[in-house]
C-alpha cells in the first residue's frame, strides 16, 4: 500500500464517515460503512450500508455514479468485502465498475475478508491505500470489531447517578433522577446497541419496557433478562411489545418456561455461577446470535458484577446535579474492594453537558478487562 495521503483523502473519508453513521441504529449485525466516489476532483457517488440483507455502502455508491465510477477513487470506512454472504463481494463490483484507487480507513476483522479484500483490489491493478481516520472509524463499529476479534460483543454499562453517587432513595423511588435532555440520550444508547441486557431484580421493580425510542428509523434491540430462578411474569409489559425478548435462566423449570414461551418470550438454560447465570456464558450466547453492542441497564448488584468481572467495556454515567443522601442506594455494588490497590481504574475518554446533567463516558482499563482497549477519536 502507499503512503501518499492527501488532504483531501482526509476530507472525503470524514464524509464517507458521516455517511456510515446513517446507518448507526439498522445495521446489525453488519458494521457501519459508508463510501465516497470521487472522479476528477468531483463526488460521483456516495453509499451507506442501511440494513443488513441490503446492498452494501460500496454498491449504493456505485448505482449513484453509474459510468462515471470509472477511473474514480473509492473512499470507503471499511476494507472491501470479498466473500459472498447475503450479498456479492462488492472488491469484485469495485473491479468490475473500473475504480482506480481505493482508499480504506481500516482492514475488515471479519476473517473471511481480513486484508484479502485488499489484496485482491491490487492484485487487480488497484492502488489501495488503507487507515485513513482509522481511530474514527474502529470507533463506529466497537461491537462488530470486538465480536469478530475476540468472540464477545461490546459491553457498555448505563448509570444514572446524583452528584453524591446514589442511585435512588432508600425506598427506591428514583424517577427521575436525571432530566429530560438525559433520558432522551439514552433512548438513542439504546437504539445503536444490539441487546439491552437487565436483570430480574429491575424487571419486578419497574416493569421496564427496554425498547428504543427514538425519531428514526431503528432496529429495536434484543431485550435479554438474567432471571437464575425464572421469576419473569408472564404479564411483564416488555413481553406484549414488539421485539424480541430472551430470558437466560439457570433454572430447568419446564412448566415456568413453557409459560414464558407461550407469552412470547424465548428461554435459555445456561451454567450457573455461585448460583446465579453465569455471565460469561451469557455473553458467549450473544455473541453466536451476532450481537454486536450490548447496553446493560440494571441495578447495582448486576452492574457491579459485571464489572468486577471484567466484562464491561465502557462505562457511560450520567450525573445529575442532587443530592440523595447518605441513606439512598449506591450506585454499584462491589464486596471486597477494601485496599486502594484493589481499585478498578477507569479511564474518562468524553465528559460533556446533555442538558442540566453530565454524561461521563469512560473505559474500563485492559488490566480491568484482560485485553487492550480499542483505539478513540480524540
Amino acid at each position: 500500500m502507499t503512503e501518499d495521503v492527501s488532504r483531501d483523502d482526509h476530507r472525503h473519508m470524514a464524509r464517507a464517515l458521516r455517511l456510515a453513521e446513517r446507518g448507526l441504529y439498522t445495521t446489525d449485525p453488519n458494521p457501519r460503512v459508508g463510501c465516497v466516489l470521487v472522479n476528477d476532483g468531483e463526488v460521483v457517488g456516495e453509499g451507506w450500508h442501511r440494513r443488513a440483507g441490503e446492498a452494501h455502502a460500496e454498491i449504493n455508491a456505485l448505482a449513484m455514479a453509474g459510468e462515471r465510477a470509472s477511473g474514480a477513487t473509492a473512499y470507503i470506512t471499511l476494507e472491501p468485502c470479498c466473500h459472498h454472504g447475503r450479498t456479492p463481494p462488492c472488491s469484485e463490483a469495485l473491479i468490475k465498475a473500473g475504480v482506480t484507487r481505493v482508499v480504506a480507513a481500516m482492514q475488515d476483522p471479519n476473517p473471511q475478508v481480513a486484508g484479502q479484500g485488499l489484496a485482491q483490489l491490487k492484485k487487480a491493478g488497484i492502488e489501495t491505500l488503507g487507515g485513513v481516520l482509522q481511530v474514527q472509524a474502529e470507533a463506529l463499529n466497537p461491537g462488530f470489531i470486538k465480536r469478530m476479534k475476540t468472540g464477545r460483543p461490546f459491553v457498555r454499562g448505563k448509570l444514572a447517578m446524583s452528584l453524591d453517587g446514589r442511585t435512588a432513595m432508600a425506598s427506591g423511588e428514583s424517577q427521575w433522577i436525571t432530566g429530560e435532555d438525559a433520558r432522551r440520550d439514552v433512548q438513542r444508547l439504546r437504539a445503536r446497541s444490539s441487546a439491552i441486557v437487565t436483570g430480574i431484580g429491575t424487571v419486578l421493580a419497574d416493569d421496564p419496557s427496554l425498547t428504543a425510542r427514538v425519531d428514526a428509523d431503528v432496529e429495536q434491540p434484543l431485550r435479554v433478562v438474567l432471571d437464575s430462578r425464572l421469576q419473569m411474569p408472564v404479564s411483564a409489559r416488555m413481553l406484549a411489545l414488539p421485539g424480541r425478548t430472551l430470558v437466560l435462566t439457570a433454572n430447568d423449570d419446564a412448566q415456568k418456561a413453557a409459560a414464558l414461551r407461550d407469552a412470547g418470550a424465548e428461554v435459555a438454560v445456561l451454567a450457573e455461577n455461585q448460583g446465579r447465570v453465569d455471565l460469561s456464558a451469557a455473553l458467549d450466547l450473544l455473541a453466536k446470535r451476532d450481537i454486536n453492542e450490548v447496553l446493560v441497564e440494571a441495578g447495582a448488584t448486576l452492574c457491579g458484577a459485571f464489572l468486577q468481572a471484567g466484562l464491561f467495556d465502557e462505562l457511560v454515567v450520567y450525573m445529575a446535579p442532587v443530592l440523595l443522601g447518605h441513606q439512598a442506594r449506591d450506585l454499584l455494588m462491589l464486596p471486597g474492594l477494601e485496599n486502594m490497590r484493589d481499585r478498578i481504574q477507569l479511564e474518562i475518554t468524553d465528559m460533556r453537558a446533555v442538558g442540566q446533567d453530565w454524561r461521563i463516558t469512560a473505559s474500563v482499563s485492559s488490566q480491568a478487562r484482560g485485553d487492550a482497549p480499542l483505539s478513540r477519536p480524540t
